[in-house]
């Protein structure tokens, strides 16, 4: 059985998975085109490419939001930009100067959209419902697999949030993970998941790292109250780096997909993908690993 193992020692955001995916060898080309579907392509670009993490070439997947996008990106994307030799991408909050952990050489490709009408209707709030993302995908016309992982991890988020803030599903507005780029990360990595041909998921423990986190609400403890929501009944791994390690959109990918949670399993090795998160911390390099193999 063709198995992909999330081995989250760095933690899980949804870069991070895509980032990760596209380094085992997926085509992010075609990612690309099936995200087309959406219509919402007027509303960002697309870029990866190569990066050096406390010495681990891993890849690093940017979703760059133009000016035609009225959202904001998921808080936990990213709190701090790292500067790298090449490009920088302004949907952070702060800026983290790096010095000889991770001179980033990056060999990045950005692509361009000049589409007019949407799925996924515009909010001048920046938000969109759970509703209206649910209805994005059911009209795209993505293939059963894909659109079945979508939507099951976008209700888990969905169902987190509005128990967090007493709200029934379908009146939740997703000022975080309504945003651009989550929208992008959790479809795109249904995308590629398919794509490789992956028929189960396994994960390790997940690391949530400590500390606080600036959201729409406020400062909030780490985890995050709809991280920590997402993750009830999956292993929470002790970390003490004081940073916000898996977001809701990593926790929700890997609490939906994963079957067993653990070591990693018996298994002949396929491919081995590195997915940069965009901080660098000083002491391991801040990658998600994932290995994909055959299990017998």
């Amino acid at each position: 059985m063709r198995t992909l193992y999330f081995d989250c020692f760095s933690g899980i955001s949804g870069d991070m998975v895509i980032g990760a995916l596209i380094d085992a060898g997926a085509d992010p080309v075609q990612m690309e085109e099936e995200l087309k579907k959406l219509n919402i392509d007027e509303e960002y670009n697309l870029s990866w490419g190569k990066v050096v993490k406390n010495g681990i070439t891993s890849t690093k997947f940017h979703v760059i939001l133009t000016s035609k996008s009225e959202q904001t990106p998921e808080h936990s994307h990213s709190h701090a930009q790292e500067h790298s030799h090449g490009h920088s991408h302004g949907h952070s909050h702060e800026h983290e100067h790096s010095h000889g952990h991770s001179h980033s050489h990056e060999h990045e490709h950005s692509h361009g959209h000049e589409h007019n009408h949407s799925h996924v209707p515009h909010s001048h709030h920046s938000s969109r419902t759970y509703k209206q993302i649910v209805e994005a995908i059911n009209e795209a016309n993505f293939n059963e697999s894909v659109a079945n992982m979508s939507l099951a991890i976008f209700k888990k988020i969905g169902e987190a949030e509005g128990h967090i803030h007493g709200l029934p599903l379908d009146k939740v507005h997703f000022h975080e993970v309504g945003a651009v780029d989550s929208i992008i990360d959790i479809i795109g990595a249904a995308i590629l998941i398919d794509q490789l041909g992956i028929e189960s998921v396994q994960s390790s423990a997940i690391p949530t790292g400590s500390g606080h986190v600036h959201i729409d609400h406020g400062i909030y403890p780490v985890p995050a109250p709809a991280t920590l929501e997402i993750l009830k009944g999956v292993p929470i791994a002790s970390n003490d780096i004081r940073s916000e390690l898996a977001t809701p959109t990593g926790a929700a990918i890997a609490a939906v997909l994963a079957e067993t949670f653990g070591s990693l399993p018996a298994m002949t090795v396929e491919s081995i993908g590195y997915g940069a998160g965009t901080k660098t911390f000083e002491n391991h390099p801040n990658v998600l690993r994932i290995i994909i193999g055959e299990i017998q």
